[in-house]
């Protein structure tokens, strides 16, 4: 008897101990993906940004005999490093890879960045996607609440069965072993990159997780059923998708619009200018940071981030085939939080893709990471990190 009853107290404190241990790792894998807020809906008030400092490894960077760049998504793990993901598609410096680095500050600065390790996405049948094709076109990353990574992929565009593939939000664990897909809405697939269906290369570039677990994705730019691209004459929508973690489906999904480009490039320049969703950041389960990331050809980059938010009123817009036109919805709010044009406080701002929550300063104020995608261009650009403090209201 006495031996049932230490066996079952032990069996019920082991019980409440691993509950308990399940609790914490999920408490603090939530407040790295966003969660651990102000208030019980894990919400973080943000009234400002104040510039802390920036770093950046110089283009041609090499780790482990593979070229470090592309950075095109980044993410706070639980013990304080960053998971950061390649947009290199395979067929360009090597195998498609995401890192995980140590980015080190103080409230006043300097910033460091080091480079720990490189890890191979894998695909379904567990082996490396390749190094001398382009199947994938890696863009963001974020840490489950699980302790896996979710990533987004936006395909690659092409006029063969062998050079096409879809766009996708995957689930893998820190090993890069693939885990499973969420069912993204067909509307944002490929069908003839001319009169519907998704356009090359302007797809999942934005990727979060709310407190509540749930995944956003967004397209970088309108779906050409949506309308045209962005101009310097006028805006563009691009729609925000729900998925439900649970199920891996889509729930709802939301509009989102895009201002018209704020700096035109100059006559004679390669490629015209662009505007673009380029990331987003829950900071509470329907309100985001979003980066909204603007580039004139000879000039420079022009980054905005933007208060949005899912309220009562934003439309569902998951029936509606087109948004263009007349169609009549209710986008996701847009307020401006910080404007950073060409140069910013002496910073010449680079293409930047990426935002993560960084680590907490003494004072108790969070901080934001944004980091840029190189283009693997040494001549014009580098891996530029910036790290901003956040002003509560």
């Amino acid at each position: 008897m006495g031996f049932a009853r230490t066996f079952a107290t032990t069996t019920a404190w082991r019980r409440t101990a691993t509950t308990l241990a399940l609790a914490a790792l999920t408490a603090a894998t939530l407040a790295a993906c966003g969660g651990g807020g102000d208030d019980n809906n894990g919400e973080t008030r943000v009234a400002s940004l104040k510039l802390i400092g920036t770093a950046s490894l110089p283009t041609g960077t090499m780790f482990e005999g593979v070229e470090f760049g592309g950075i095109s998504g980044l993410d706070r793990a639980t013990d304080g490093s960053y998971w950061a993901i390649s947009d290199d598609r395979g067929g360009e410096r090597g195998t498609p890879r995401f890192y995980n680095l140590s980015i080190d500050y103080e409230a006043s600065g300097p910033v460091t960045v080091k480079v720990n390790r490189q890890t191979y996405m894998q695909r379904e049948d567990g082996s490396n996607f390749p190094a001398n094709a382009r199947t994938v076109d890696p863009e963001a990353i974020r840490l489950a609440p699980n302790g896996n990574l979710y990533w987004s992929s936006e395909g690659n565009w092409g006029t063969t069965p062998t050079t096409l593939f879809q766009p996708f939000v995957r689930e893998m664990t820190t090993a890069g072993k693939f885990v499973r897909e969420f069912k993204t809405p067909a509307i944002y697939n490929y069908v003839d990159n001319t009169t519907t269906g998704a356009r090359s290369n302007k797809l999942f570039e934005a990727l979060t997780v709310a407190p509540d677990g749930t995944v956003f994705v967004a397209n970088e730019d309108a779906l050409i059923q949506d309308g045209p691209l962005t101009t310097v004459q006028a805006g563009s929508v691009v729609r925000v998708t729900a998925l439900d973690p649970a199920t891996g489906n889509a729930k709802a999904q939301y509009a989102y619009q895009l201002p018209k480009i704020p700096v035109d490039a100059p006559a004679g320049a390669p490629f015209g200018p662009d505007n673009g969703l380029s990331d987003m950041l829950a900071i509470g389960n329907k309100k985001f940071i979003a980066i909204e990331r603007a580039f004139a050809s000879g000039i420079g980059n022009t980054i905005r981030l933007v208060l949005t938010e899912i309220t009562d009123a934003t439309t569902n817009v998951t029936s509606m085939a087109s948004l263009a036109g007349a169609a009549a919805y209710t986008p996701m709010t847009r307020k401006l939080l910080l404007e950073m044009p060409i140069t910013y406080q002496g910073v010449k701002l680079d293409n930047i893709e990426a935002i993560t929550w960084g680590k907490t300063l003494p004072n108790g104020h969070r901080t934001i990471v944004l980091a840029a995608d190189n283009n693997f261009t040494a001549e014009t650009q580098a891996n530029q990190f910036v790290v901003l403090e956040v002003l509560p209201e």
